[in-house]
């Protein structure tokens, strides 16, 4: 297996992680800093808001850099700020280092994304591309665990290993990662650079639909996620470990879908995957909104997050093939439409649940959302067949 690949995995596994990890450490910091639940969140918050909004400015300038330093001097940026997550010494400094966290990890992750397809055989890139979505994955199954079974010693000890860990993996990105200089000549100004690749982005073949129909998969993805844990809480009397249990179901499906999506896109063909992948997550999550076994509604978050898993690498890969001189920003806008999705989903999620009582709403919504991105998906395949025709006759005659 390609070294930089797999030091991609273990880059994301990690940066993952500090993601999940801060959800079990809630109570115990709140209780520390003396702060309320509702402010509490916002240690959630700041790491969020600091990646989003950055992202969508270090994406587009790093598409006229070198990614390779970019990358490095982001993980130094974040083994750094992690570790001193470890001795904030008040509530605000801690969310001024988790958004530093956020930060740093918002320079590292488009990197990753956008130097795949310059690293690898193009017959290789999806392949790779689900590799390290699967370091994600394995994130997701260990983070919620580990900190809690942290957080029962000392809620500083996981910042203090996750941020040398992450400055250890600085030293290969050094020298394993070859550079990895800009496809694009250089713009004068950072901010017309920065406008001129979201105008790249945007204006290309199927550029508006793919991220529509990207923005409508995670709406619906995150609806459902984000009210998960309330709705087996409720439905089945789950506290925080039983919920955790699930949530390792839900990661250990993502892991091999994520494995396993290349060689099932390379056998029946991109359509065919998004059609019976969303089409199926989505009649799964109206089959488990309306059972009463816990072990059925076990079985049927594994099996959709193992779809998932399949369809993230997909989509991925369909947007960074859209203009290759900016990958960067490509990777910077399928982030801020993920967390922009992540917000309007637990929104929307919220309001359907609070006024039904029923996760049967949720689950609606997000089959509705799932079709709606099979539909925009569909239509832009179509527009690259007719393209693809047209060129083909022109050339001939």
């Amino acid at each position: 297996m390609n070294p930089i690949i797999v030091l991609y995995f273990l880059l994301m596994f990690l940066i993952g992680t500090d993601t999940f990890l801060i959800s079990p450490l809630l109570p115990v910091l709140r209780e520390t800093y003396g702060v309320s639940v509702a402010s509490s969140g916002w240690m959630v918050g700041a790491y969020a808001l600091g990646y989003a909004l950055f992202a969508l400015v270090i994406g587009p300038l790093s598409d006229g850099w070198n990614r390779k330093k970019v990358m490095l001097y982001g993980m130094i940026g974040f083994g750094i700020s992690t570790f001193l997550c470890g001795i904030a010494p008040s509530f605000a400094v801690m969310l001024l280092f988790r958004a530093l966290s956020g930060i740093s990890a918002a320079i590292v992750t488009p990197q990753i994304w956008a130097s795949i397809p310059s690293l690898v055989r193009p017959n290789q890139i999806l392949r790779a591309m689900g590799i390290v979505t699967g370091g994600l994955a394995v994130s997701q199954t260990l983070g919620v665990p580990l900190g809690a079974f942290m957080a029962d010693r000392t809620w500083s000890l996981p910042f203090f290993l996750l941020g040398v860990f992450a400055l250890l993996l600085a030293i290969p990105i050094r020298f394993v990662v070859p550079d990895l200089p800009p496809e694009q000549t250089p713009r004068r100004s950072p901010g017309l650079s920065i406008l001129q690749n979201y105008r790249s982005v945007f204006t290309a073949r199927n550029g508006k639909i793919s991220f529509i129909a990207y923005f409508a998969f995670q709406l619906g993805n995150f609806a459902a996620f984000s009210f998960l844990g309330s709705w087996l809480a409720d439905a089945y009397s789950l506290g925080v470990a039983g919920t955790g249990q699930v949530m390792m179901f839900l990661g250990l499906g993502n892991l091999i879908g994520s494995f396993l999506g290349s060689r099932t896109v390379n056998r029946f063909g991109k359509n065919k995957v998004l059609v019976v992948a969303l089409g199926a997550a989505g009649l799964l999550y109206l089959g488990i909104s309306n059972t009463s076994s816990p072990s059925f509604v076990k079985a049927g978050l594994f099996a959709i997050f193992l779809l998932m898993g399949t369809l993230f690498p997909v989509m991925i890969t369909e947007l960074q093939s859209l203009a290759h001189q900016a990958r960067g920003t490509i990777a910077a806008l399928s982030n801020a439409a993920m967390y922009g999705a992540t917000t309007a989903g637990a929104y929307i999620a919220g309001l359907l649940y609070g006024r039904t009582g029923q996760f049967m709403a949720v689950a609606a919504f997000t089959m509705a959302c799932f079709i709606l991105s099979l539909g925009l998906w569909l239509k832009a395949g179509k527009r690259d067949v007719s393209v693809q025709h047209h060129a083909t006759q022109g050339h001939s005659s």
